[in-house]
């Protein structure tokens, strides 16, 4: 008899995908995370023996829903630890050059007009409904190192944008 062999999820291995990028509020933000999910873990250790000792795991749903949960965590905590390593913290403001980096914020006026602010940060903060974009977003990659009153074009699929940067804070 064969046994097949057991792959490991692409999930479960740790990439060194280079620096991550976070503000201090979001290295807190992540650390407390982790802190939370070490301090569940025991229980839910526990809850994987005590539905365990139920009898034949094939037919145990709550065994099986006990591990995929420790299962999960156990990732989520290896993932977040991987970043913690890896993390940069990134100061916000302008920097002393007077262009736009991480962390800077920056208002852009349209060719129509329209004024829209936007704070650039790494991957892992972003939130575009918040006006939070990342540097490697097409609109963020196009706007780092440029200066006041520089013209951006984004390329769209709809043509090119354009973009006059009116204030670097």
């Amino acid at each position: 008899m064969q046994f097949p062999k057991r792959r490991v999820s692409d999930a479960l291995k740790v990439r060194d995908e280079g620096p991550v990028y976070l503000t201090p509020e979001g290295l807190k933000s992540l650390q407390e995370r982790l802190t939370r999910l070490k301090k569940a873990l025991p229980d839910y250790i526990q809850e994987t023996q005590r539905t365990a000792a139920f009898g034949d795991r094939s037919d145990n749903a709550e065994y099986k829903e006990a591990k995929s949960i420790l299962r999960r965590t156990h990732r989520q905590i290896l993932s977040i630890e991987d970043r913690l390593k890896r993390a940069v913290t990134i100061a916000s403001g302008r920097n002393a050059k007077g262009t736009v980096q991480l962390g800077s914020t920056v208002a852009l006026e349209s060719k129509g007009g329209v004024r829209n602010t936007f704070r650039i940060l790494g991957p892992q903060e972003t939130d575009p409904a918040k006006g939070i974009i990342s540097q490697q977003s097409p609109l963020g990659a196009a706007l780092i190192n440029h200066k006041e009153g520089d013209q951006v074009a984004i390329p769209t699929a709809n043509g090119s944008k354009e973009y006059r940067i009116i204030e670097i804070s």
